[in-house]
């Protein structure tokens, strides 16, 4: 593995590991995967007019996430429900776009050599994810606790979950490459889980999501090629692997 795509993959695992916390608090598991499948029909309209499918994914996220948002604000209805009824148009319109090889590709990941815009938007994007996470980590989790209380400290709640969304779409679009729109949310929601059932606090969370997240990609990555798999279901495995493996460790008080 080159400079450039171990900084590619520490970045994404990083991205994952702290969105995915706040996906896991705000009971968005499901939801949260089904999010990334939004990037298919964007993935399927960008190789039908030869386009870079990375560029179609991320329009395709950017508008699903604005859509699911706004319909969450007009009619109250959960993030959950909206994203799933997305979620099924989105895979069915992707499914009619792209076929054969191309669809394979788009749903379980095609690395390759990236280009200096691809290293770009890899790079930059992980940074800001994580660096959104870090710094609103507090407004998120008293939004999380109580909106009401959240809004008479001056947060404005539904701008704040809108940023939110929109960086757990950034994340996806940063992972297509590498795992495909079916394994990008569980990237994000594997090591949360973990994280969840291990650490004591906010901070403990953190570091154990991205402790996961960075093991499981590299090991993944390792192994892929050792073994001559595909490279995204190999990173997935090991994260669930590491899941299980800690589900009979109890947390202390």
């Amino acid at each position: 593995m080159n400079w450039t795509a171990f900084a590619m993959s520490v970045g994404l695992a990083v991205a994952a590991g702290l969105v995915g916390c706040f996906a896991v608090m705000r009971r968005m598991a499901l939801a949260s995967d089904a999010l990334s499948h939004v990037a298919l029909p964007g993935i399927g309209l960008a190789l039908a007019l030869h386009l870079n499918p990375v560029l179609g994914g991320m329009a395709a996220l950017a508008i699903g996430t604005l859509f699911v948002w706004g319909i969450e604000h007009r009619t109250r209805i959960s993030t959950e429900t909206v994203i799933g009824v997305v979620f099924s148009l989105a895979l069915a319109a992707g499914s009619m776009l792209a076929s054969g090889e191309e669809l394979v590709d788009a749903l379980l990941g095609a690395p390759g050599r990236l280009g200096p815009w691809e290293t770009a938007l890899g790079v930059g994007g992980s940074l800001a994810v994580s660096a959104f996470v870090l710094t609103q980590r507090n407004r998120l989790v008293l939004a999380l606790v109580s909106e009401d209380v959240a809004r008479t400290s001056g947060i404005r709640v539904a701008r704040l979950e809108l940023l939110y969304l929109l960086a757990f779409a950034l994340t996806v679009t940063l992972g297509l490459r590498y795992l495909g729109v079916l394994l990008m949310g569980s990237l994000t929601i594997i090591p949360a889980a973990t994280a969840k059932h291990l650490a004591r606090n906010l901070a403990g969370m953190f570091a154990v999501s991205v402790a996961v997240a960075v093991f499981a990609t590299l090991a993944g990555e390792a192994l892929a090629v050792h073994f001559h798999r595909p490279t995204g279901p190999v990173i997935i495995a090991v994260a669930a692997a590491v899941f299980l493996a800690t589900l009979p460790v109890r947390r202390t008080a």
